[in-house]
């Protein structure tokens, strides 16, 4: 009896073997991710591509990433689920394996609002994955596969100016605006300013600003602000300084400027190197003063007495006298009158 039970097991079990498809477990090790950007400007789109390696007729693939910085746009190869900062993408192929997928991907849009570098991640894992006809069923992806870029602006340099108007007098301050600017300026947690001057043998130059505490600096001797710096960086970066310039004696001045990165071993993040030529300046010529003595004449008043001279005390008269004429015709005609009683 238990013979024959024995042998109804052992055949019970050889039927299950028989009549069960064999599924295998295998580990999906050629999955690869990638991005079509390493740096994203904001604004942008970067897609996220997923390849497999191989033909899958099913899988759920998981996509984390974070949403200060992207926007999720949309997805190509699956039905999608998107909650807060996780998008889930699940595939399966209907039609039994003659329409599996060997790609898929997804696409996110950079926030346009961005005006510092974001080193950032997307992070991928999977499940549910089987080839076309679901005979091997793979490991599921557990271990995030992480795929690193960054998002941040397109920086432009900065630039350092030094501007004056008029002559520069040896030994006199002169009024100067220096700045530094940029419509993009890359981020630094510790940037400064400092000076460098060379100046012909015995001569000396200062560029000299005053503090928010009305101290005095010399920023070629000493730099200007914090000695470890100051966080500079954004859109429109614009720092002007007031200083006052002095060069001792006559002769060729240059002054190099530059802007350093105290993080980075004082690495020069901007420089620019002025050049001064001082020379004598000309006084210049005041008119001649000077009284004259009476009795003298100079120059300018003979001319005026000779003008003098020339010009007629009294004008001459012009056009016709009108008494000679109207006294004639009285006289005709009183003589006339005269006459002609006479006769009467």
């Amino acid at each position: 009896m238990k013979k024959i039970i024995s042998i109804f097991i052992v055949i019970a079990i050889l039927s299950m073997i028989t009549l069960v498809p064999i599924s295998q477990a295998a580990a999906l090790d050629t999955i690869d991710v990638k991005t079509n950007k390493i740096t994203v400007r904001p604004g942008e789109e970067v897609i996220l591509t997923i390849n497999f390696g191989q033909n899958l007729g099913a899988y759920t693939f998981n996509i984390d990433y974070d949403d200060d910085v992207f926007d999720y746009v949309s997805v190509d190869g699956g039905t999608t689920n998107v909650v807060n900062d996780k998008v889930k993408v699940t595939f399966y192929d209907s039609t039994g394996g003659t329409n599996p997928r060997n790609s898929m991907s997804a696409i996110f849009k950079a926030k346009a609002d961005i005006t510092t570098s974001n080193p950032t991640e997307f992070t991928v894992t999977a499940e549910g994955l089987a080839n076309p006809d679901a005979s091997v069923q793979f490991d599921d992806i557990t271990t995030p596969i992480v795929k690193n870029l960054t998002v941040e602006p397109e920086y432009m340099d900065y630039t350092i100016n030094l501007d004056y108007s008029g002559d520069i007098e040896k030994g006199k301050e002169k009024a100067m605006t220096l700045s530094y600017s940029s419509p993009m300026g890359r981020y630094y947690e510790h940037a400064r300013l400092i000076a460098e001057a060379t100046a012909p043998t015995g001569a000396t130059v200062q560029l000299l600003a005053t503090d928010q505490s009305n101290l005095e600096h010399d920023i070629i001797q000493s730099g200007w602000g914090d000695s470890q710096g100051s966080k500079i960086g954004g859109k429109d970066v614009e720092q002007i300084l007031q200083t006052r310039a002095i060069f001792s004696e006559e002769g060729n001045y240059t002054v190099t400027l530059k802007l350093i990165d105290r993080d980075n071993s004082d690495s020069i993040i901007a420089e620019k190197q002025f050049n001064f030529s001082i020379s004598e300046v000309q006084t210049p010529t005041t008119p001649d003063t000077t009284p004259t003595t009476p009795g003298t004449t100079t120059d300018n008043q003979d001319e005026v007495i000779k003008e003098a001279e020339e010009t007629p005390k009294k004008l001459p008269k012009t056009g016709v006298d009108l008494y000679l004429p109207i006294t004639a015709i009285l006289i005709v005609l009183v003589s006339g009158y005269v006459y002609f009683n006479k006769k009467k």
